[in-house]
């Protein structure tokens, strides 16, 4: 137990999270023999997995995962979301997220929040102990603070992300060694702020992983030339989570998870390439690059990953479909995405989720009418230019899935059956002992 647990008595538990971006638990689970520090934290905690969100997006992900709401409440659905009332777009960003994160209810209590590479969090709050921002961070100059903490991470060469550019080689050698830097530099730095002792939250991610999966997962699941570069990478976050592990005082729960699962990509299923084909969406012109750009008899558009929107008079500028034909025009989108199926005969859609399924919330206005949860292997993608084939293959051959997320406490008395992403923001705060009133979340916490 270290200095700062003795000044503070021990009447307060701490906890150090460690997010593990789209690692699924199948492949920790039944490869004991290669990750026994997974293994072990399973046999004496808790594991097991779990289900995401809708859309099983990173930018949306992470969000639901950090205030244990869904995008209606977060505000945020995916990569890119839609201005209201218009057609405009952007690339939703920390302040963008509308919900209340782990760490401000943890400082609100009086305690200390260390948050490091978290997606979806730039700019960092001035508000918490230490932050620096994630994914989608232009450089660790502006992602961190305070200053003093931003000149340590420029001094050790800390990195924000992998060069995944490297991964469209077919010669993976240089993107796995550029994984593999990514991830040391990142343990090193979580290692320095987990052995200072100052804090009463460590709130880490590793976001490496999921970039390892998007490129070399069929690999692993397939037995391809790259298993063993991708095995070994693993091996190096188990030996990770086992080192962050031991050092932990005995005051700190582990919590360790991922934020989706994973799985093999076979085809890239272009849906607005699809939605023009089948007569739902067309064009002001051929040289057509954004949604600003569909004509006003467009039906239906789609963004990634798989959420598509009704063109609604009264809420998209140019709307075709009347209010009074929602229901109808949704009904008949929905039998028709139902029906699709891929060159290999399997159906593109494993379901079909309604909007009011899925989001609800005071941010549900820029929510999809509906979202596809594909099968595996068939990874949605809604570019507006550039694809006139519907079924196409990439650089990548892994993608997301809903289901098969992953879990790990190092706690026996945590129910991880039949939980999902919204249970661990209320898992954490009961770990910490932390107030916090039930309804506020749309999961439950996981403890006995």
């Amino acid at each position: 137990m270290g200095l700062f647990d003795r000044l503070r008595g021990e009447s307060d538990p701490r906890v150090a999270f460690v997010g593990v971006d789209g690692v699924p638990f199948s492949l920790l689970a039944d490869n004991p023999e290669r990750f026994p520090n997974f293994a072990a934290l399973a046999d004496e905690g808790s594991a097991g997995a779990i289900d995401s969100i809708v859309p099983p997006e990173s930018s949306a992900c992470w969000p639901s995962l950090t205030t244990g709401v869904n995008p209606g409440e977060t505000g945020v659905y995916g990569f890119q979301d839609r201005e209201v009332g218009s057609y405009d777009t952007y690339v939703p960003m920390g302040r963008d997220v509308q919900a209340t994160r782990l760490w401000d209810r943890v400082t609100d209590a009086g305690r200390q929040a260390s948050v490091l590479n978290v997606p979806v969090t730039f700019p960092p709050q001035r508000d918490v102990q230490r932050m620096v921002s994630g994914f989608l961070s232009p450089g660790v100059e502006k992602a961190a603070h305070p200053e003093s903490f931003r000149d340590e991470l420029d001094e050790a060469g800390y990195r924000i992300d992998v060069n995944a550019k490297l991964g469209h080689a077919d010669d993976k050698t240089e993107f796995v060694e550029d994984a593999h830097e990514t991830l040391d530099k990142r343990f090193q730095t979580f290692r320095s702020v987990l052995d200072r002792d100052d804090w009463d939250l460590f709130f880490g991610v590793f976001m490496t992983t999921d970039r390892v999966n998007h490129f070399l997962f069929e690999d692993y699941e397939r037995h391809g030339g790259n298993k063993e570069a991708f095995l070994g990478f693993y091996e190096a976050v188990d030996e990770y989570v086992g080192k962050i592990r031991e050092s932990l005082p005995e005051d700190v729960t582990l919590v360790v998870a991922s934020d989706h699962g994973f799985t093999s990509l076979d085809y890239e299923v272009h849906c607005n390439a699809w939605l023009e084909e089948q007569g739902w969406l067309s064009y002001e012109d051929d040289d057509h690059e954004e949604l600003g750009d569909v004509s006003g008899d467009t039906r239906a558009y789609s963004f990634i990953p798989g959420r598509f929107y009704v063109n609604l008079e009264g809420r998209e500028p140019d709307g075709a479909v009347p209010e009074s034909e929602y229901d109808s025009v949704r009904a008949e989108l929905k039998a028709d995405l139902e029906a699709l199926e891929g060159p290999d005969g399997k159906p593109v859609a494993d379901r079909v989720v309604e909007k009011e399924d899925a989001f609800r919330g005071d941010h549900d206005d820029i929510a999809p009418d509906l979202v596809v949860v594909p099968t595996h292997g068939f990874d949605l993608k809604s570019g507006f230019t550039g694809h006139d084939e519907v079924f196409g293959v990439g650089p990548r051959n892994g993608m997301h899935s809903f289901d098969n997320a992953s879990l790990f406490v190092d706690d026996p008395d945590i129910a991880i059956d039949d939980a999902d992403l919204y249970d661990i923001a209320p898992t954490i705060l009961d770990l910490l002992e932390v107030d916090y009133t039930r309804t506020e979340f749309d999961g439950a916490s996981l403890c006995k």
